[in-house]
C-alpha cells in the first residue's frame, strides 16, 4: 500500500501535521518512534502553550494531541523507522523489515538536549533539572539556579534566567567561553550572574522523598580535582542540543550540526515531496508552540504538492 503521506516522529510537530493531513482526507501514518510524543513526554507543567491556562502536564498535552490526530482518522504506529530510501517515488521507510511507502514524508523527528550524563540529571529532571529556560525559568522565581555550558546556548539560557531568579551561577569547565563576545559580555555585566570556571558538575544533590528536589551542586575543579558544594535550587544544562537527523545524512540536506535545512518560509527539503517540521529543522526556536505551528505548515506543503503530483 502506498501512502499520501508518511510522518517520520511525532510530538507537536507531527501530531499537528497528522491532524491537518487527516482533515484534509490524506489519510496520513505517523511512525511515532522511540520516544512518542517528543521531549514533551519528559517535560512535568508546561505552562506557556495557549488554550491551558492552568498549566498541562507534558505527557497528557501530547496524548490529547495524539487522540485529536486519531479522531480524524490518522493511524499512529509506534515504531521507529531504522532506514529510509527517498531517491524514487513512492519514498520508502523501514522498521527492521517492515516496509512503509509513501507519496510524501514529513520528518518531524525533533532534536535532543546533550545531557552530562549523570544518574542524577534523570533522577531530577523536570523537578529541578531542565534543559530549557525558556519553558522552565518561570518556576524559579527568586529562586538560585546555575547554568552549565560555555556557548551562545549557555549564555542565553543565563541572561533568560535573570528574568526570574534571584542568581544565576554560570558553571564552565574552561577558563574561556566560547559563545560570541556580545553574548559573553551581556552576561558577565549582569550583575544577577556569577561565573564559575574550571569547574564541571560532578554530581546533583537533593531529596528524592516525598518528591524529588534539587539542593546543590557538587562541583570538581577541572584543574586541581578539588570538590566543592554549591547551594541552589535549579540546575540548567545548556551544553547544546543534538538534532535527531542521522537517519537522513547523505540523503536530505542538513547545516554542519544536523539540523535539516528548508527553504525559507516553507518545509520544503531539498528534495521534491520531502518536508521537515519542528526542531529537527529549528535551531533557534525549539518550542512546542513553534514546532506545531511547522507541523501545520508541513502538511499545508504536502497537501498542495501532492494535488499537483498527483
Amino acid at each position: 500500500m502506498v501512502h499520501n503521506v508518511l510522518i517520520i516522529g511525532s510530538g507537536p510537530a507531527g501530531y499537528t501535521a497528522a491532524l491537518y493531513a487527516a482533515r484534509a482526507d490524506l489519510n496520513p501514518v505517523v511512525l511515532a518512534g522511540s520516544q512518542p510524543g517528543g521531549q514533551l513526554t519528559i517535560t512535568t507543567d508546561v505552562e506557556n502553550y495557549p488554550g491551558f491556562p492552568e498549566g498541562i502536564m507534558g505527557p497528557e498535552m501530547m496524548e490529547l494531541f495524539k487522540k485529536q490526530a486519531e479522531r480524524f482518522g490518522t493511524e499512529v504506529i509506534h515504531e521507529h523507522v531504522d532506514q529510509v530510501d527517498f531517491s524514487q517515488r513512492p519514498f520508502r521507510a523501514w522498521v527492521g523489515e517492515k516496509e512503509y511507502q509513501a507519496n510524501t514524508i514529513i520528518v518531524s523527528t525533533g532534536a535532543s538536549a546533550k545531557w552530562l550524563g549523570l544518574e542524577s540529571e534523570v533522577t531530577f529532571g523536570g523537578y529541578g533539572v531542565s534543559a530549557c529556560a525558556t519553558c522552565d525559568g518561570f518556576f524559579f522565581r527568586g529562586k538560585v539556579v546555575a547554568v552549565v555550558g560555555g556557548g551562545d546556548t549557555a549564555m542565553e539560557e543565563a541572561d533568560y534566567l535573570t528574568k526570574h531568579a534571584s542568581k544565576v551561577y554560570l558553571i564552565h569547565r574552561r577558563d574561556e567561553f566560547r559563545a560570541s563576545k556580545i553574548m559573553v559580555d551581556r552576561v558577565l555585566n549582569n550583575p544577577k550572574v556569577e561565573v564559575i570556571y574550571n569547574s564541571a558538575v560532578d554530581e546533583i544533590l537533593g531529596q528524592t522523598e516525598p518528591f524529588p528536589k534539587v539542593s546543590s551542586v557538587r562541583l570538581k575543579d577541572t584543574v586541581t580535582g578539588e570538590l566543592s558544594n554549591l547551594d541552589l535550587d535549579g540546575v540548567f544544562i545548556a551544553i547544546g542540543h543534538k538534532p535527531n537527523s542521522d537517519l537522513f545524512k547523505g540523503i536530505l540536506d542538513m547545516d554542519e550540526t544536523g539540523y535539516l535545512l528548508v527553504q525559507p518560509g516553507t518545509t520544503r527539503t531539498n528534495i521534491e515531496g520531502v518536508f521537515a517540521a519542528g526542531d529537527i529543522s529549528d535551531s533557534t526556536y525549539r518550542q512546542a508552540i513553534t514546532a506545531a505551528g511547522s507541523g501545520c505548515m508541513a502538511a499545508i506543503d504536502a497537501e498542495r504538492w501532492l494535488s499537483h503530483h498527483a
